[in-house]
């Protein structure tokens, strides 16, 4: 998106910046902020929602921003925002409410709370960057379909392996192939990781300690690679993915697919541990006109049918700015949900469960997610991973066995379980 440099800088130049509202204070939200704040003309962080004031003060304190003034309602938020000062509060709605905010970021990883906040972009007809998977994964689609209605985009995030597939995607697609794999490569993979196992990383890089057992324990690049799946309209050949072992570079995966298969499917989204480049993505493609076949042979690309494309980084909230940019500036998506979910992640057992026992949710000690077709999923009635925490087993499970809704007691309606009912009744009508 190399056009986008000269588009901020023109947003510089005018005295016009892109207003920008994040929730969540967590590392990578620090991170965005001070990029934002040091080294993207064009564009500032005038808002920051967190449910600790403190976490909020310190993130743009590290940022290098003017002293926040801590708000309670909207009027004081424009206020401030006016004056160039930036504004700290922990009411959702009060951020979004603001006319003068033109695109907000979830970076919280939370389902519930991501909820909320894309309720209030969407009913306050704000654009909203989600570098929160979890959310994505589990309600995008209806989220997706209720920002298109109000006339806003609700896009994955650039820099995260998501909205980096889904880049190479659509490169790949314009220069005349079509894409059959979409992948992540991993180091590690360790479905019973705990944050005991991940504690001293977690406290390494200063990083929450249950999205860290999240990444070990295969949770989250389930998360991913369900978003890219919903977002293509690709599957899996299997639940979790075929989480191949591959020590050799990315390219060599072209030998390892059947693409009678996974022409078959419509293309398949995957996980690859301990290839190189690492940590990468991939796209595995055939080309639309055999006659290029030549071409691409001279340029090292191999001779087919299939062909590797992949980026050997991705660099998280360095990269998110492009996001805000193409939302606010050209209309644009990193990347939404065409329709109904192909994919969501469902919950199972990381240990025998006993009954009686309440979950603690993706990245805890009790569950790890793996993403599965979402008409099986509906067929078994899965529990989606997004959804299990604070659920309470009303029989035993064991160790590596999917949870179902018949093995919880309901408890009480949350906002992103009734969400979720409503986009199972709303794509299976459609079917």
């Amino acid at each position: 998106m190399i056009l986008l440099d000269n588009a901020l800088q023109a947003r510089e130049r005018s005295g016009n910046p892109i207003r920008v509202g994040i929730y969540g204070a967590g590392s990578m939200a620090q991170g965005l902020m001070r990029q934002v704040s040091q080294q993207v003309p064009g564009m500032k962080i005038s808002a920051v929602c967190n449910r600790t004031i403190e976490r909020a003060l310190g993130a743009l304190d590290f940022a290098g921003l003017p002293k926040p003034g801590i708000v309670k309602a909207t009027d004081q938020m424009d206020d401030l925002i006016r004056q160039g000062i930036p504004c700290v509060t922990d009411d959702p709605e009060v951020l979004a409410d603001s006319d003068l905010i033109d695109c907000m970021v979830d970076m919280t990883g939370s389902v519930e709370y991501g909820a909320e906040v894309a309720i209030h972009a969407i009913s306050h007809k704000k654009h909203l960057v989600l570098m929160n998977a979890e959310l994505d994964a589990t309600i995008g689609p209806i989220l997706y379909q209720r920002a298109k209605e109000s006339g806003v985009i609700i896009s994955c995030a650039d820099g995260d392996q998501p909205g980096v597939q889904m880049n190479l995607f659509r490169f790949v697609k314009s220069l005349g192939l079509t894409p059959r794999v979409l992948g992540n490569i991993k180091g590690l993979q360790d479905e019973y990781r705990t944050p005991t196992t991940q504690a001293k990383f977690a406290e390494q890089w200063d990083q929450n300690i249950m999205m860290v057992t999240s990444f070990a324990d295969g949770s989250k690049v389930n998360f991913e690679q369900c978003i890219v799946g919903n977002n293509t309209g690709f599957t899996t050949i299997t639940r979790g993915m075929r989480r191949l072992k591959h020590d050799g570079h990315v390219d060599d995966l072209v030998h390892h697919y059947d693409l009678d298969e996974i022409r078959s499917l419509g293309g398949i989204v995957d996980c690859v541990i301990g290839a190189k480049p690492s940590p990468g993505v991939f796209c595995l493609a055939e080309l639309n006109d055999a006659s290029q076949a030549k071409y691409l042979e001279l340029f090292k690309m191999g001779s087919g049918p299939l062909y590797s494309f992949y980026q050997p980084y991705h660099l998280c909230h360095l990269e998110t700015p492009f996001t805000i940019a193409r939302a606010v500036l050209f209309g644009d998506y990193c990347g939404h949900p065409l329709a109904g979910p192909t994919l969501e992640v469902v919950a199972i057992a990381k240990r025998d469960l006993m009954a009686g026992e309440r979950l603690d949710g993706y990245g805890g000690y009790m569950t790890y997610g793996q993403v599965e077709k979402s008409q099986d999923v509906q067929i078994n009635r899965f529990l989606p991973q997004g959804l299990s925490e604070g659920c309470i087993l009303t029989r035993d499970i064991l160790k590596d066995t999917p949870l179902t809704w018949n093995d919880i007691s309901q408890g009480s309606e949350q906002l992103a379980k009734q969400l979720y009912v409503e986009q199972q009744k709303m794509f299976t009508q459609d079917q």
